[in-house]
């Protein structure tokens, strides 16, 4: 959400950010907008003036034994009362007017992103690993194994669901506690566990409503599907006041998330790289306007020290102005090497947000002593996506023979089991 002073304050710098992202020109509108409420709050406060000195003067009218002048007051305090209800829904309404045409509006990148229209202007930054050549697609490998069955998940579920058994549904859950315990244990995060059904201001805080919504899943009795736990860690500082002192507060979660995929039609139909269902490490971070980008370079080393421990060859993504998320200022995506595809694939995005969510949420900070408040900054990123790194170990894994080899970090969750698909492992 952006402040509508600052709009005012500099309206071209505004439309310039907005461009960047091949948003159109709307200062003009939002400050219409923000006229009509300007207008609409000083005619209720007036009525509420005039209403209030009416009413202070029927009491003087009575001590004077003036019951006409006192009926006149009173007549006119009622129809005050009209039309001062009338105002306030009018300054209701074009509060709500403003508000949902800047909910609409996505956040302006910081200086030094690169510009561009989508993926094709992102930046490499930096890389790891020496790509492996492939010998099969993960589907392939887990369907050979036995342990991975998309025909058991249609049959219950539809498409973008799998079933994974025995060694690899155990390998999944290794990755997921190997994560987290990473994360917590060595980058001083706190482990969180969370509800996945939220209500539409949680969703709305982090910025997937109004304009995502159908790309979640919603039940029938109002609550949402959380698409990641960056909804739910964010939102945990909702309508709150943090002492300066606590900050940073850095939040991780193992979630399951949901998304519908409504705009990927036709895409990555085959296998688990893009599912209605999967697991996913979160790492979420509250920060003050100073720390934000520094805090974004460390969140990013977290997540990309998952990969390096696995041994996974990948490289580091600096998104272009097109290709940012909704909330972000700055973003860094981590993309794995996966050899049946010959491609890097993401498999991690981590976002610098400013302000953004802070003041659509109203979560703010205070310094000790002082009675100003500032709103939080937030950050947010996949550390890491299990299904994917799944997808990444099985292909990179992978031996002549169809075995997977178990990467040695995995081993201590995996009963020190040093293959799949192997009798004797």
């Amino acid at each position: 959400m952006h402040d509508i002073n600052d709009i005012r304050k500099d309206p071209d710098a505004f439309d310039a950010g907005l461009a960047k992202r091949g948003v159109s020109a709307c200062a003009n509108q939002m400050l219409t907008l923000d006229d009509k409420r300007r207008v609409a709050i000083a005619e209720a406060q007036d009525l509420q003036t005039r209403r209030n000195e009416a009413s202070k003067k029927i009491g003087q009218a009575k001590r004077r034994d003036d019951e006409v002048e006192a009926q006149r007051l009173m007549d006119e305090v009622a129809g005050l009362k009209d039309d001062l209800q009338k105002a306030e829904e009018a300054e209701r309404m074009a509060n709500d007017k403003l508000m949902e045409a800047l909910a609409a509006l996505p956040n302006l990148p910081l200086e030094g992103v690169p510009i561009g229209e989508d993926e094709e202007a992102n930046v490499e930054v930096r890389s790891f690993g020496t790509p492996r050549e492939g010998k099969a697609e993960h589907f392939e490998i887990g369907e050979t194994l036995g342990m991975m069955d998309f025909e058991a998940a249609a049959a219950l579920s539809g498409s973008r669901f799998v079933v994974l058994r025995d060694e690899l549904a155990r390998l999944d859950r290794a990755l997921g506690n190997f994560m987290i315990d990473l994360h917590i244990n060595e980058f001083d995060y706190r482990e969180t566990a969370l509800p996945v059904l939220v209500r539409d201001d949680a969703v709305y805080g982090t910025g997937q409503l109004p304009k995502f919504a159908e790309d979640l899943f919603r039940t029938e009795n109002g609550y949402w599907l959380t698409p990641t736990a960056e909804v739910t860690l964010t939102n945990l500082v909702r309508e709150q006041i943090t002492d300066a002192a606590e900050l940073p507060l850095r939040f991780a979660a193992l979630t399951q998330c949901f998304r519908s995929e409504a705009g990927a039609a036709g895409r990555d139909t085959r296998g688990m790289i893009r599912q209605h269902q999967f697991t996913k490490v979160e790492l979420v971070s509250i920060v003050d306007a100073d720390s934000g980008e520094a805090e974004l370079e460390r969140k990013t080393q977290c997540a990309e020290e998952v990969l390096k421990r696995l041994d996974l060859p990948y490289r580091g993504m600096q998104l272009c102005t097109g290709d940012m998320g909704f909330c972000a200022r700055k973003t860094y995506d981590l993309e794995v090497w996966l050899p049946g595809q010959n491609a890097y694939r993401e498999i991690s995005s981590v976002s610098y947000c400013g302000d953004f969510q802070g003041r659509r949420m109203n979560a703010r900070f205070r310094h000790e002593g002082e009675k100003q408040t500032q709103f939080v900054h937030t950050l947010n990123g996949s550390g890491l996506a299990v299904g994917r790194t799944l997808v990444a170990v099985l292909e990179n894994y992978v031996n002549e023979d169809g075995t997977v080899t178990v990467p040695e970090v995995l081993r201590p969750y995996m009963g020190g089991a040093e293959k799949i698909g192997d009798a004797h492992a």
